[in-house]
C-alpha cells in the first residue's frame, strides 16, 4: 500500500472494517473455544468402588454461553455482508452478544461450581466477550461508512435504447445470448 492509499478515508475505512471483523471473530472464536474446556469435575462417592469423576464443561453449565458466540462468529461474517444502517443495527447486536457472553464468563468466575474448578476457562469467555462486543462497538459507531462487500463489482445503470440496440444480448435474454455464441460472438460485448 501506498501512503496515499492508506491515508484516505476509504483506505480506513476498509482498515476499521478490518479490525473490526478481526475483534468479532477472534474474541467469539476465543469464548466458545473456552466454554468448550472443562470447567469443573466433581467426583461422585459410590460405597467401597472407586468415586466416578463427571467432568462438566462450560457448555454444560451454561449452556446459552455457546450459543451466543456461535451468534457472535455468525455476526462477525455479517459485518462484510451488510452496509450502511444495518450494518450498524448489526453492530449494536454485537454489542450485546458480546457483553452477554462476558457476563457467563463472569458468571463461571463467581459462582460456585464445586471442587477442583478451573478459573482460567471463565475468564477466557469473559475475555472473548469483551473482545467481541468491542468489534460490535466499534461496528455501530463507525460502520455506517465503511466500504461493502463487493460493492466495486456492482453494474453501474445504463440507458436503454431501441430493443436490442447497445445493449450486450445477455440483457436482451437468454435465447439471444446462445444465438450470439452460436455465431462465435461474445454476447457480452457491445
Amino acid at each position: 500500500m501506498t501512503a496515499s492509499t492508506t491515508g484516505s478515508p476509504a483506505g480506513r475505512g476498509r482498515r476499521e472494517l478490518t479490525y473490526a471483523v478481526l475483534l468479532c471473530l477472534a474474541g467469539a472464536g476465543l469464548a466458545l473455544w473456552a466454554v468448550t474446556r472443562t470447567w469443573s469435575v466433581e467426583l461422585a462417592a459410590r460405597g467401597s468402588l472407586p468415586p466416578v469423576r463427571h467432568a462438566r464443561t462450560g457448555a454444560d453449565l451454561l449452556p446459552w454461553a455457546s450459543a451466543l458466540a456461535l451468534v457472535g462468529l455468525a455476526g462477525g461474517g455479517a459485518v462484510l455482508a451488510t452496509r450502511g444502517r444495518l450494518r450498524r443495527l448489526l453492530g449494536g447486536l454485537l454489542t450485546l452478544v458480546g457483553l452477554a457472553v462476558a457476563a457467563g464468563g463472569g458468571y463461571g468466575l463467581t459462582a460456585d461450581l464445586g471442587a477442583g474448578v478451573s478459573r482460567q476457562w471463565p475468564v477466557l469467555v469473559l475475555l472473548g466477550g469483551l473482545v467481541a462486543a468491542t468489534g460490535g462497538g466499534v461496528t455501530a459507531l463507525r460502520g455506517g461508512g465503511w466500504p461493502a462487500m463487493g460493492a466495486r463489482y456492482e453494474r453501474s445503470a445504463r440507458p436503454a435504447g431501441p430493443a436490442g440496440a447497445g445493449r450486450p444480448a445477455v440483457e436482451r435474454g437468454t435465447r439471444d445470448a446462445w444465438e450470439a455464441l452460436d455465431r462465435g460472438e461474445d454476447p457480452t460485448v457491445n
